[in-house]
């Protein structure tokens, strides 16, 4: 009886709150709303109609919440903040598995019943023929707009979490509550979808994964503090990290391109550090910068970029910092998009951007400062062209030489997307016509950032890297698409006369591990991200949609899904095909420690500076 009384009146909680958000802006209407239009037909047509648009919403959350509870066993959650990120592959998966025509017909159906009683028993009339005095409307409209606040500020969806019964804390939610919290949290709690080792044996795994002859743990069970010590004499160049907006290997001749779009990068490629097998750990920008900053596989959900709680974070720049380096955050757009600005801002790199709006809630502690008018040549709906980016890049490192302060960028480009559009006159492909031509330019950016920068009095003592954010499609035969994760990443000017290729199997992750192994730095970190040159190195590389995380080692790769299913997949190179194997226990059990352990980390503060 008193879980029944608390999942009642938790209930009651949040069905009061759905009905107060829903009523908040209808009621600060009748506040605006003059009394003598109160019984005009204008007045009638705005009430009928968002009345039954809000019947509607509850009639469709209550026929989608029975679907996703008969396959989840749970309320809305990221997967179902997901299902909109994908709409036409769920849309197609619903019309095959219910019957579409019937499920909308009865909603309409019900709807209409519902608007039908309501005009019958003359509610909407009351509302109309009503005289109330603007002082009571004030006072009405104050109280549910006062209430409104406090519950969006005073209940979260996490408050129902406090039982040890998950179904108990799943029942006490509302579907259109707990839809708006994950849209607005972007995560999956990972103890409740996905399989799970003893916490002590999954740190314990993981520890031994990242064992290395050079690393000493400082911090015992549940953390992977550790001192990382490189033999050798340090040295610590400028650094300027490229980041390429959807920039797939298969694009770069080397990677068997034959449509010679990349003649710039190819031709690094014979002269720079080469990583040939090298994969992105999503499909979307905030998690190729989550894995390049932070070094960590991906969590379920959303990129800990966008989460809540992802301030004073141990990232790369925390080690450059440490060294006496300043930290810089470029992009090329606006960086309130994807919270790119609150993330970096607040983990400390000062901000550059083509933006001016600050959003309600960034407060960001370090410089933020706005790529000028008369600096840009040309922008369209993401941003500046890369050119004009790589200038304001260029300006900086001119600033910070004249300072004598060694300098780290992160520089996060826009060309390469979506309309493809570019200065015109600077490649043979028409702005506008199509990937290829967003393609060639952005190489051809690089190309004219390298001359320029050839003559600088710090280029000498400058590394630059160029690698991809993530891949410009994840489409494919499989929810994960290996050959949609490899990414190409060349490391210039790296003072090292022998080492060109790293053919080895590894993620964006390993990127900086690798690079301070080669620069002989001693450092402290929790990255999961290892130097690939090291003789103990184990090849393997994190592949993750929202929902599917992936732990790919040679051509076998191990998905692990919600409902704590776990599957182990053969990959056919040639075809990309994956075919289903019997369980490598031992494969499974690395795969769900390493995540496992991340997503512990995160959310217990273990990946705090």
């Amino acid at each position: 009886m008193p879980a029944i009384l608390n999942i009642y009146a938790k209930g009651l909680v949040f069905d009061t709150m759905v009905a107060l958000f829903f009523s908040a802006a209808y009621s600060l209407y009748l506040l605006l709303l003059p009394q003598k239009w109160n019984n005009t037909l204008v007045n009638r047509i705005i009430t009928f109609t968002c009345f039954y648009i809000v019947v509607l919403i509850v009639m469709f959350s209550f026929f989608a919440e029975l679907a996703f509870w008969d396959e989840f066993e749970s309320r809305f959650n990221f997967i179902a903040v997901d299902y909109l990120i994908y709409t036409f592959e769920v849309i197609n998966n619903i019309n095959q598995s219910y019957p579409l025509p019937w499920l909308i017909s009865s909603m309409v159906l019900l709807t209409s019943l519902v608007f039908f009683i309501f005009y019958k028993k003359k509610i909407f009339l009351q509302s109309f023929q009503s005289d109330t005095p603007l002082k009571k409307r004030f006072l009405l409209t104050g109280s549910v707009l006062t209430f409104t606040l406090a519950g969006y500020f005073l209940v979260s969806n996490s408050w129902a979490d406090s039982g040890n019964n998950r179904y108990q804390n799943e029942l006490s939610k509302a579907g259109i509550f707990s839809f708006f919290a994950a849209f607005k949290n972007n995560e999956l709690n990972y103890y409740d979808f996905y399989a799970k080792e003893e916490e002590s044996e999954a740190f314990a795994i993981t520890q031994k994964q990242l064992q290395e002859p050079l690393i000493q743990f400082v911090n015992g069970n549940n953390s992977l503090r550790r001192i990382v010590t490189n033999p050798g004499q340090a040295v610590r160049p400028n650094v300027i990290l490229v980041t390429i907006e959807s920039f797939s290997a298969e694009y770069m001749h080397h990677f068997g391109n034959d449509q010679h779009i990349t003649p710039i990068l190819d031709s690094l490629a014979n002269c720079a550090v080469l990583f040939t097998n090298m994969y992105a750990t999503g499909t979307r920008t905030v998690r190729g910068m989550e894995a390049l900053s932070l070094c960590v596989p991906p969590t379920p959900g959303n990129s800990i970029v966008r989460r809540k709680d992802n301030v004073h974070l141990h990232t790369v720049g925390s080690i450059f910092r440490k060294a006496g380096y300043s930290t810089t955050f470029f992009y090329g757009g606006d960086g309130f998009f994807d919270n790119m600005n609150n993330f970096f801002g607040n983990n400390g790199f000062d901000i550059t951007d083509n933006g001016e709006r600050l959003l309600p809630n960034e407060r960001l502690a370090t410089t933020r400062t706005t790529i000028p008018a008369q600096a840009i040549h040309f922008k369209n709906a993401w941003g500046i062209c890369d050119e004009d980016l790589y200038d304001a890049v260029i300006r900086h490192a001119d600033t910070q030489y004249s300072h004598q302060r060694p300098f780290f960028d992160f520089v996060m480009t826009t060309s390469n997307h979506r309309p493809f559009t570019y200065p015109s006159g600077k490649i043979d492909i028409p702005s506008g016509s199509g990937r290829e031509g967003a393609v060639k330019y952005t190489d051809y950016a690089i190309g004219e950032f390298l001359k320029k920068i050839q003559s600088k009095p710090w280029f000498n003592n400058t590394v630059i890297i160029f690698v991809a954010d993530h891949c410009a499609s994840s489409a494919g035969k499989n929810e994960i698409n290996v050959s949609k994760y490899h990414i190409p990443c060349l490391v210039y000017n790296l003072k090292n006369d022998t080492l060109k290729t790293i053919s080895q199997q590894c993620s964006q992750i390993d990127l900086f591990p690798t690079l301070l192994g080669l620069l002989h730095w001693q450092y402290e970190t929790s990255w999961y991200g290892q130097d690939v040159l090291l003789p103990t190195y184990q090849s393997r590389a994190w592949l993750a949609t929202y929902q599917k995380l992936g732990y790919l080692q040679h051509d076998t790769l191990a998905v692990l899904s919600p409902q704590q299913q776990v599957g182990v997949f053969k990959l056919d190179k040639q075809t990309d095909d994956l075919l289903s194997i019997p369980a490598d226990r031992q494969l499974i059990k690395k795969t769900i420690a390493t995540y496992q352990t991340a997503y512990y980390l995160y959310k217990t503060g273990g990946m705090k500076e």
